[in-house]
């Protein structure tokens, strides 16, 4: 039952073979069972919970956005602009944005983990690109957003990754900073190979924000 749950986070996966597109099945799940409708409804509508969508999380979320408070601006993602499943570290920046995730990160720019090939930021599908709140966007190796490929893996318009509501308490984003959560797990550290990155900030966040 969620309504014994504060927070609500949907990993990355291939939900339903993306057989609909990408976290369209496993939206449809919770859409089409009146039961689970209720439940998330009443869940997103609470105002002391928290929810965070990574890769096919982020492209479930999406498809959740009519019932998610703030979402209605937020894209529908779909097949990168290469065509191609991306893997690989890329760069990018953290925004000033209302996300409770991303509170005091504002301008970092820090390598993470990217496994997706339905990651464009589709706003001819759904959503307003001028009202959507970006959290995140890719950029090259100059710190400069990006929508060139390879350093922007699936083409988005400025760079867009990642977005949250004006009350920051969903965020939907591709990249996956589960993946690199220890500085071992980054392109290069001088620093104690036990140490963890700047992307556990994330977590710590998070857990100030339950309090």
């Amino acid at each position: 039952q969620l309504a014994d749950f504060t927070g609500v986070v949907a990993c990355g996966g291939f939900s339903y073979g993306d057989t609909l597109g990408a976290g369209i099945g496993w939206a449809r799940s919770i859409t089409f069972n009146p039961a689970l409708s209720t439940q998330f409804q009443s869940f997103f509508a609470r105002t002391d919970t928290f929810g965070l969508g990574v890769c096919n999380g982020c492209q479930m979320f999406a498809e959740l956005a009519d019932i998610i408070p703030g979402a209605d601006s937020w894209p529908r993602f779909t097949t990168n602009r290469s065509e191609r499943f991306e893997a690989r570290l890329s760069q990018v920046e953290v925004l000033d944005s209302p996300s409770l995730f991303f509170q005091g990160m504002a301008g970092y720019r820090l390598p993470i983990a990217v496994a997706h090939g339905e990651g464009y930021a589709n706003f001819a599908h759904r959503g307003d690109a001028g009202k959507a709140i970006a959290a995140m966007r890719f950029t090259d190796n100059h710190g400069k957003p990006t929508e060139d490929y390879p350093a922007n893996p699936n083409g988005s318009l400025g760079g867009l990754t990642a977005v949250t509501t004006a009350d920051g308490r969903f965020t939907a984003m591709m990249p996956h900073p589960e993946r690199v959560f220890r500085n071992i797990q980054m392109s290069w550290t001088p620093l104690d190979q036990a140490a963890l990155s700047p992307w556990m900030d994330i977590w710590r966040n998070a857990r100030r924000w339950v309090g």
